[in-house]
């Protein structure tokens, strides 16, 4: 983990520098707060300071409640306003209830992107940055039932249930398998095992009663990623297909060693650093275009796909260009396609 924030860190300034981009100091101070405590988000912090030092924002901070619950991530929110944060970078604690606490930041001056997942319209949000989840979970599921042969059965292990991006993930696996016509059947779904604890217990105790059973694994978030690259590890046995999400280094190495075929990326660390970009100039009076080309998703219309690409082993070495890039495009398309700025 912290060996591929350091490599993006090292592209960031060479980024701003090929966009052309320089700032004098500017007044936005940007909190980057998660819905609690998770492995994904790291990237978030180094994102912001480096945001800090190529835009010349007033501050760019990673702060995390302590724990899964929207009233903490609520009140934290609401005491960053106070501390005279501006503008927020915002994961929800949920899709809905945290539209409430938004509210509150734009009616005394602030401003709010949701990052990594989305708040359901109606929002006061400026608009939703992050993963197209559900493509992502369908791209993974296609190579996983590659790797299949094209048939056999498949478990699916997720995230929280309160992630706003868990369903979308559980719909586009069944998706994909609906669309080989019986040959692909999802058996076990097994959700709300996004930390270690319910991720050990629940994979490995199926594993233990199903193994045979299963041609193939996809996992669509995090912890379940790890956990079930270091379970089939342990069983020692290939014949089980599996594709991940993630760039943990278990992942990665699983990867090489031939015990996962490959993995979905996402972009955390462009999440952050192209928000705070994205904040400070509009808050120097750039605008949102009527006309950008928005995508949209069951929860928003205002929808920024923030990249996501497979890895498998012939690019396990160089996965870390693969996000460089995704983060360098959408730089440097950003303030020609969806802002207008004098």
């Amino acid at each position: 983990m912290k060996s591929m924030v350091r490599k993006l860190t090292v592209a960031a300034s060479a980024l701003a520098v090929s966009a052309g981009m320089a700032w004098a100091g500017s007044d936005t101070r940007v909190a980057l707060v998660p819905g609690g405590p998770h492995p994904y988000f790291a990237a978030w912090e180094q994102a912001g300071a480096d945001a800090v030092r190529d835009f010349g924002i007033g501050a760019g901070d990673y702060r995390v409640p302590q724990k899964w619950e929207l009233s903490q991530q609520s009140q934290l929110l609401e005491s960053l306003l106070t501390q005279g944060y501006n503008a927020f970078l915002i994961f929800p604690g949920d899709a809905v209830g945290t539209n409430t606490v938004v509210q509150e930041i734009t009616e005394n001056g602030g401003q709010a992107l949701a990052l990594a997942g989305c708040l359901k319209d109606p929002t006061p949000a400026l608009f939703c940055m992050g993963t197209d989840t559900g493509n992502s979970a369908y791209l993974g599921t296609k190579e996983l039932i590659k790797a299949m042969g094209g048939k056999g059965k498949i478990a699916h292990f997720t995230g929280f249930l309160v992630d706003p991006n868990t369903q979308l993930r559980i719909d586009a696996v069944q998706k994909a398998a609906d669309e080989t016509n019986g040959a692909v059947e999802v058996v076990q779904v097994i959700a709300d095992i996004d930390a270690p604890q319910p991720a050990e217990e629940k994979i490995n105790a199926f594993l233990a009663a199903s193994a045979a059973n299963v041609d193939g694994i996809v996992t669509t978030a995090w912890v379940p990623a790890v956990t079930a690259a270091n379970a089939l590890r342990k069983i020692g046995d290939k014949r089980i297909k599996m594709v991940g999400i993630d760039h943990d280094e278990v992942v990665i190495q699983a990867i090489k060693d031939g015990f996962v075929n490959g993995t979905m990326l996402q972009n955390p660390y462009g999440q952050g650093y192209i928000g705070s970009y994205v904040l400070d100039k509009l808050r120097s009076g750039c605008t949102l275009k009527d006309d950008a080309p928005w995508k949209s998703n069951a929860l928003t219309a205002k929808f920024v796909d923030s990249g996501t690409v497979f890895v498998d082993a012939s690019q396990a070495d160089t996965y870390v260009d693969a996000m460089r890039g995704i983060s360098k495009t959408l730089l440097e398309s950003f303030e020609k396609d969806f802002m207008n700025c004098n």
